[in-house]
């Protein structure tokens, strides 16, 4: 249903699910494939400065059962790192004849989680480390490089949804192929870059839930608007009773709050000639020791949300890589 924004109403009690654990949602076969990377300032992946820290990250790739040339998803994991919800998505898609290739942007630069301490790592790295993940697939064997879509949750949702911008593209995407579509699963959408509304011409769909604190998707709706009204086909599907990460399968139900967990909710981040992100309250750098940065978000899994998340995004992609 083409729309700048559908609200979903799930019910109350989560259905049974409709595919039983069998066969079909395992890989014919994984590979674990290095992505050469750097580890940059944010300022410097604006600006376009390479003088970073090169750094060797992995991919996991399950190649779906069927022969020849498969559709790939790209998953971009979030502020936790490889949680379950990567293998939740791995397998649903696997299941579809949809191979996935899993990016860890962490442990090969010393981290596990960063959700209580987001100035470890530059938030824009994960979108570098998406382009050289298109390095690698772009020369796969058993990959069909005009069938890659990219899909990324919270932190990686954030990445996913700026990845499309044509600036960023020009600056450092150097594999020669581009995503056919962009799905973002509750993303930050707190900061505004510049030439954000100038992407690529291909759809964008985000998902996320109305009770979520952490990134809430009101600020996202205000995007939307921008990129629809500059003519880019943009739909954002909204869960009423969903929180934060409800894809994640061992979430807690109902969602918790996590005390330590930073979130820029409160907090409205502008890009300014030379790559300086600025908090607009205070029209000074932004950090994250600002007093617009929040604390105590809650996470938590959505069975309902989910089922219809999955049901939504498994439409979507068989459209979207012809395979019906």
């Amino acid at each position: 249903m083409k729309g700048m924004c559908q609200v979903v109403a799930t019910g109350s009690s989560p259905p049974a699910h409709t595919a039983e654990v069998g066969t079909k949602d395992f890989a014919a076969r994984t590979e674990l494939l290095p992505i050469q990377t750097l580890t940059l300032t944010d300022q410097q992946f604006l600006t376009g400065d390479t003088n970073g820290k090169p750094t060797a990250i992995a991919g996991q790739l399950r190649i779906a059962q069927g022969s020849g040339r498969l559709p790939v998803v790209v998953l971009q994991h979030g502020s936790a790192g490889f949680a379950p919800n990567i293998e939740y998505w791995s397998r649903e898609l696997n299941a579809t004849g949809i191979s996935t290739f899993a990016i860890d942007g962490f442990t090969g630069r010393g981290l596990t989680d960063v959700n209580s301490n987001h100035a470890l790592l530059g938030r824009l790295n994960f979108i570098l480390d998406i382009y050289g993940s298109l390095n690698v697939l772009a020369v796969h064997p058993r990959v069909d490089p005009q069938r890659i879509a990219l899909m990324g949750f919270s932190r990686g949702g954030q990445a996913t949804l700026y990845a499309s911008i044509k600036r960023f593209h020009r600056m450092w995407n150097k594999s020669g192929v581009n995503f056919v579509a962009y799905l973002p699963f509750y993303p930050d959408c707190m900061t505004t870059y510049i030439g954000d509304t100038d992407i690529e011409n291909r759809p964008i769909r985000i998902f996320g839930g109305t009770l979520d604190d952490y990134n809430p998707i009101s600020v996202c709706k205000s995007y939307v608007e921008r990129l629809r009204a500059s003519g880019h086909d943009v739909e954002l599907t909204e869960y009423p009773n969903a929180s934060h990460a409800f894809d994640n399968p061992l979430g807690a139900q109902p969602a918790a709050v996590s005390p330590t967990f930073e979130s820029v909710r409160n907090c409205r981040i502008q890009e300014e000639p030379g790559g300086v992100l600025i908090n607009l309250e205070t029209k000074q750098p932004f950090s994250y020791t600002d007093t617009c940065v929040a604390h105590g978000p809650h996470v938590g899994h959505d069975p309902v949300a989910t089922e219809a998340a999955t049901t939504a995004v498994k439409a979507f992609l068989r459209t979207a890589f012809k395979l019906d």
